[in-house]
């Protein structure tokens, strides 16, 4: 598993390719050569960008859903809906296909927000906003999520 660490700043060119920033690549020079998936978020306005690896180990989980149960075809429909597999450029680029940024309304400038291991990446303004947000209920959620009074927290 990798642990992925930071958040940055960079631009997107008029045909979708963005210029991976140096700490990111470093951090993910163990599974440069494997590829990545890119994908949209189910929860938020932007594109989660999975190392194979950590894309196959998702699926894992996935595939173990009975598909004879509607939600669960559902669910795996939405998960996948416009996934594409994607790699780094000899040039240090990422070319992130034009459905997909148009569903994250990725406009020239982007963040690229380490969440564990995965990268999201966002439009910059809906970033700040999404930011902005949850500023005023960060306390709470931290309490709800990692409080261990209940089970679903972490313990």
């Amino acid at each position: 598993m990798i642990n992925l660490i930071g958040t940055y700043e960079c631009k997107i060119d008029a045909k979708g390719r963005m210029l991976v920033p140096a700490a990111i690549k470093k951090q993910l020079s163990p599974v440069l050569q494997q590829g990545f998936v890119v994908k949209r978020s189910l929860f938020e306005t932007c594109l989660e960008l999975y190392p194979m690896d950590e894309w196959n180990s998702a699926m894992k989980d996935v595939n173990k859903l009975n598909r004879f149960k509607k939600k669960n075809n559902d669910f795996i429909r939405k998960f996948t809906a416009g996934v594409k597999i994607i790699e780094i450029d000899a040039a240090g680029r990422l070319l992130i296909p034009k459905d997909l940024i148009g569903i994250a309304g990725i406009k020239k400038e982007i963040v690229l927000s380490s969440a564990i291991n995965i990268i999201e990446i966002w439009d910059k303004e809906k970033y700040e906003a999404a930011i902005d947000d949850s500023a005023d209920s960060i306390a709470d959620l931290a309490e709800e999520v990692m409080g261990n009074d209940d089970a679903d927290g972490i313990s």
